[in-house]
């Protein structure tokens, strides 16, 4: 890990940039979601990954990219992904109102938002995880001070798209933001457990899939 001082001028950055670029994307460009998060998103967001860890001269172990603890990263996901996935589904009442259980199912859909969910789980979770989350951690020596903290930036994070996509209001924006806060501190939580950043990214899957596909 880099000293405590680059770690969270890193994590600024990043975040900073995120916030600025991708909300700028959400507001002047709409492409179908498929291209969003499997090509657009991965590209914004994590080339500034990969130019950060190469100047801290890290790998991509310092993003929780490895094999230790993978058994007890997926079953941990697995078990608290259940919980996750519910959640996924009250998202998805609070975004539009209603649930339709039956919308994709039995269709190709299913399979489409499944690598959908996962293209934004790997990305998201790099970023904000493996990469913000591990270094505000390392940097304040206090987990659910960094912890907090993150979920605080993803809340900020996902601000946009209810505003420029959705068109919520208030009451809309702030239910949606507060199970938004939930999610990240489940995936830190994880994340600490394990310090794999499969776990984050199984967990996102569960939480993401319902949210596609039950719409």
């Amino acid at each position: 890990m880099p000293n405590q001082t680059t770690a969270i001028k890193h994590s600024i950055a990043l975040f900073a940039y995120l916030l600025v670029v991708w909300g700028f994307y959400r507001n002047l460009f709409e492409y179908p979601e498929q291209i969003e998060e499997m090509i657009i998103k991965p590209v914004l967001w994590l080339l500034p990954v990969f130019y950060l860890l190469n100047k801290e001269k890290l790998g991509l172990s310092s993003l929780g990219v490895t094999t230790r603890n993978l058994f007890p990263a997926i079953y941990l996901a697995l078990i608290l992904g259940v919980v996750f996935a519910v959640e996924g589904v009250v998202v998805n009442y609070v975004k539009y109102g209603q649930i339709d259980f039956s919308a994709n199912v039995g269709s190709n859909l299913i399979f489409i938002a499944l690598l959908i969910s996962l293209s934004t789980a790997i990305t998201e979770e790099l970023a904000f995880r493996g990469f913000i989350f591990n270094r505000v951690w390392h940097a304040t020596g206090r987990e659910w001070v960094a912890n907090f903290a993150v979920a605080v930036m993803w809340m900020l994070i996902h601000l946009p798209i209810t505003i420029f996509r959705w068109n919520m209001g208030l009451g809309g924006i702030a239910g949606y933001l507060l199970l938004v806060g939930v999610f990240s501190v489940g995936s830190g939580f994880l994340f600490a457990r394990t310090r794999n950043v499969t776990s984050s990214i199984l967990l996102h899957v569960f939480w993401e899939w319902p949210i596609i596909l039950f719409r």
